[in-house]
């Protein structure tokens, strides 16, 4: 794991805390989606398929701060589209830190290099940044030339600046797991803090559903790649998570413990399928019939692996004994 001493103690008093006061469903982080304009055109992804009456909305910088208030998550992560097309993104940022919420900030880093400035290095800050592997890898999954060189540029500098960075990667259908390793390898020696993965999630909205992993495929990918990683791989994650994605653990899947708010509402269950919204977190919870969810619930949940979802399950899990607590520890 590569997540700072400050930041996991928070994280674990967090959930300490939710254990004493007996609450069953309680967020972890709020996926925070202000907008879903994009300046590329993934087909993976199913956000910048609205119309552009939807595309042209964002949500102002009070209700981003109102919806983490309301949700009470100790962390914060801002995908999209792309966050930096928000015009007040850096309000955003500021309002969060001030509420001592540890952000991910969620990016292609296109705009990257060019807004840096605009934001100022803080524990509290995180560039996640979108890279799915090496050059042309990377510009074949989001249909662009030249946005890997853009993205690397971005780490470079944000890097130079003294900000924290993670790298978000995408597993899809056709990958060779030994690219994958040596991408691993150039990502760590670029000197991020660490990596994040998950296999993609077929959103009925993507245009190119052959991209997508079935479930079993993807347990088979990553039980290969990760069964015995490099010794300089650092990952983000659980790492329950990551013994979930290699078949070694099953988890259902704990939508609450992100729920996610945009430019409907609260969007039900998940981040991933959208289900309806409800005006406040609180009818999000009490409203939402969870049971209907899930693999095993619901077709459309059959082939997800997910971190959104996943992640939460894995991270109560090693709350769940001392022994698995204690290994939390020691990896952490």
């Amino acid at each position: 794991m590569s997540i700072p001493v400050a930041q996991g103690l928070r994280i674990f008093s967090y959930i300490l805390k939710q254990k004493i006061l007996g609450n069953k469903k309680y967020p972890l982080v709020l996926m925070l989606e202000p907008l879903f304009r994009c300046n590329l055109e993934c087909p993976g992804c199913g956000k910048i398929q609205y119309p552009d009456v939807i595309l042209k909305q964002h949500l102002t910088v009070e209700e981003c701060l109102k919806a983490a208030e309301e949700c009470g998550a100790p962390v914060v992560s801002i995908p999209g589209g792309e966050p930096l097309l928000h015009p007040d993104m850096p309000e955003i940022v500021t309002g969060l830190i001030k509420q001592k919420r540890y952000i991910y900030l969620c990016t292609n880093a296109i705009l990257l290099k060019r807004r840096i400035s605009q934001y100022a290095p803080s524990g509290y800050l995180t560039w996640s940044v979108h890279l799915d592997g090496l050059r042309d890898i990377h510009d074949h999954a989001v249909k662009r030339e030249g946005v890997f060189d853009q993205a690397v540029a971005g780490i470079k500098e944000a890097l130079s600046r003294g900000h924290r960075v993670t790298t978000n990667t995408t597993i899809y259908e056709g990958m060779d797991i030994d690219k994958v390793r040596e991408f691993f390898d150039f990502v760590m020696d670029l000197g991020v803090e660490g990596m994040v993965l998950s296999p993609g999630f077929p959103y009925e909205q993507a245009r190119d559903q052959g991209f997508f992993l079935k479930r079993e495929k993807s347990k088979e990918f990553f039980k290969e790649i990760l069964t015995q990683p490099h010794k300089k791989w650092v990952f983000n994650q659980s790492p329950f998570y990551l013994k979930f994605l290699t078949g070694e653990i099953d988890y259902q899947c704990t939508p609450w413990g992100t729920p996610t708010r945009n430019i409907f509402g609260w969007q039900r269950p998940c981040y991933l399928l959208n289900e309806g919204s409800e005006d406040s977190f609180k009818k999000l919870i009490s409203n939402t019939r969870w049971q209907d969810f899930g693999t095993g619930n619901n077709p459309k949940c059959a082939d997800c692996m997910m971190s959104c979802g996943y992640e939460p399950s894995a991270v109560v899990d090693s709350f769940s004994s001392l022994k698995k607590f204690l290994r939390t520890v020691r990896e952490f």
